[in-house]
């Protein structure tokens, strides 16, 4: 569980959070939406702690991470893992060398720990025997796949997915989307995801969070999304074909 509470961050004179307050569950992959530059990732660095807010606390398990001494905060971020935006990969390193990279970071397993760690990782994202390719050779759903090997490395309690379809087929996307949702009821853990993409939310959003104005404006299901009669709410949500063509289908 990761709760959010009363969150506020301004750069300069523009605040970009006013004091956002959520919670994030274990087993449910969670979505944080909105517009660009409405605070999504600006949030997201905030619960990681790559940013600090102004104001306002994050707890992960009811323990205060802007309470904590460095030390205290460097447990909670190996229980961390993160998917990002374009995976992110060392283009100079392996796949098998990318997925141990963590794991080096950590320096609690011996190198035949960490490849065995690696080859489990690889077989569960259905990339068994990719070890030696180098990034340039994967099309971009593998490298997205060898991404979640690498967050789901360290075996975290928490992850986060920045944008994890950007740049994908809808086919491929499906195929993160359903990985993602997988890993997440396989090791209940409490998953992240900042996204545009609306056919994610609608498929494997079991809570979302929609960012208007700096604030959390609404919040629900994937199922209530769909009747809601807030105003930019829908003006986001139906402002791709996919969903203009669900709303025709549910009148």
């Amino acid at each position: 569980m990761i709760e959010v509470k009363n969150i506020s961050k301004s750069f300069g004179e523009h605040d970009v959070l006013k004091g956002i307050s959520a919670h994030f569950t274990p087993g449910k992959v969670s979505f944080i939406i909105g517009q660009s530059g409405s605070g999504k990732s600006v949030l997201t660095k905030c619960i990681v702690g790559l940013l600090k807010p102004d104001l306002g606390e994050v707890f992960f398990d009811d323990r205060d991470f802007y309470a904590m001494t460095r030390k205290q905060q460097k447990t909670i971020r190996k229980e961390i893992g993160m998917l990002f935006q374009g995976s992110a990969l060392f283009d100079s390193q392996t796949v098998e060398e990318n997925i141990m990279f963590p794991l080096q970071m950590l320096g609690q397993m011996s190198k035949d720990e960490m490849l065995d760690r690696v080859n489990v990782c690889l077989e569960r994202v259905n990339l068994k025997d990719t070890n030696h390719l180098m990034p340039a050779e994967l099309s971009g759903g593998m490298k997205k796949r060898v991404g979640i090997a690498r967050a789901i490395s360290v075996n975290p309690r928490y992850l986060f997915c920045d944008e994890p379809n950007s740049g994908l087929d809808p086919q491929t996307a499906i195929v993160i989307d359903n990985l993602i949702q997988e890993i997440t009821r396989e090791f209940n853990i409490t998953t992240v995801v900042v996204s545009h993409d609306m056919n994610s939310v609608i498929e494997i959003g079991d809570d979302i969070n929609f960012i208007h104005n700096g604030l959390i404006a609404w919040h629900g299901t994937k199922d209530q999304i769909l009747n809601t009669e807030h105003k930019e709410l829908n003006d986001f949500v139906y402002a791709s074909e996919f969903m203009q063509q669900v709303r025709e289908n549910l009148k």
